[in-house]
């Protein structure tokens, strides 16, 4: 099962800009930073402010919500594909974590994710 958002990540093409409008402008903890991922704490919410390498007004994209599942990733997309879910991709591996990117009914990006073990 799901157990929670781990994290909003929002698509930016000028991350200074986009930085300053959470900090600055909505007054919410920036909690790093760098040109290509920043994260801003909102209120215990993780957003993930995430630059592309091109972002066109109208081209798609938007947030995706990442989902910390309650076992592992790999139990949790055998569960959700039986459950009739397709996956976009398969189980990725970075040095930041886990994910294994999906659609909502709605085609919405959505992605489970696990932390880095040990």
């Amino acid at each position: 099962m799901v157990d929670g958002v781990a994290a909003v990540w929002v698509p930016v093409s000028d991350m200074r800009r986009a930085v300053g409008f959470y900090r600055d402008v909505l007054g919410l903890d920036v909690t790093e930073t760098d040109a290509d991922w920043s994260e801003v704490d909102a209120n215990g919410l993780k957003l993930g402010l995430n630059a592309r390498e091109q972002v066109q007004q109208g081209s798609g994209g938007g947030a995706v919500v990442s989902f910390q599942p309650d076992s592992s990733i790999d139990d949790e997309v055998q569960r959700l594909t039986r459950a009739g879910v397709s996956f976009t991709g398969g189980i990725s591996d970075h040095e930041w974590g886990r994910i294994a990117p999906f659609r909502d009914s709605e085609g919405n990006d959505l992605q489970l994710y696990t932390p880095p073990q040990g």
